[in-house]
């Protein structure tokens, strides 16, 4: 069972990195920070199936592997930020309001506070408020990239207990 779960949050870290890695070389309009979050599909199935300790472990070390493939101090800032505080908002959703709120609704939340832990990062990194005029274009890219990343989660999850993979929470 040890050895499962430990291979399964390997699996996890390894997915996650290599989905981070490939997205930065995806640019989508209307403004280039703007990014699908495919990585999210991981930390949401993590917080479901691993709980939210080893959901922490699988998003500070895809920020950490990503950076170390292919990025810079200033974007781990970003990436862990965003990543966390996205992180601990769904782990709080999750463990409180799973049976009131869908994982769409708990993916989109998540991206919203990952939008705005960035943007903090930003406006601390440029010492300038005016950062925040990119929020409703950030806003508006939260709730259709997290509707995105919720449906493909709650699809890959109900495929994953169709061929009982177990949930080690």
């Amino acid at each position: 069972m040890k050895t499962k779960r430990i291979l399964l949050i390997a699996l996890f870290i390894s997915l996650a990195a290599a989905l981070s890695i490939v997205e930065r070389s995806i640019i989508i309009p209307p403004h280039p920070g703007v990014k699908l979050g495919l990585a999210n599909v991981i930390t949401l199935l993590s917080i479901i199936m691993l709980g939210h300790k080893d959901a922490f472990l699988v998003v500070l070390l895809r920020c950490v592997l990503a950076t170390l493939v292919g990025g810079n101090p200033v974007s781990f800032l970003f990436s862990i930020t965003g990543g966390l505080f996205s992180t601990l908002v769904m782990v709080l959703l999750w463990r409180t309001l799973s049976q009131h709120i869908s994982i769409v609704n708990i993916s989109i939340i998540g991206a919203i506070c990952h939008n705005l832990g960035q943007l903090l990062v930003a406006s601390w990194l440029a010492h300038e408020l005016l950062i925040y005029s990119l929020l409703p274009i950030l806003m508006i890219s939260a709730v259709i990239t997290g509707y995105a990343v919720g449906v493909v989660t709650r699809q890959v999850y109900k495929s994953l207990q169709a061929r009982q993979v177990k949930v080690y929470s």
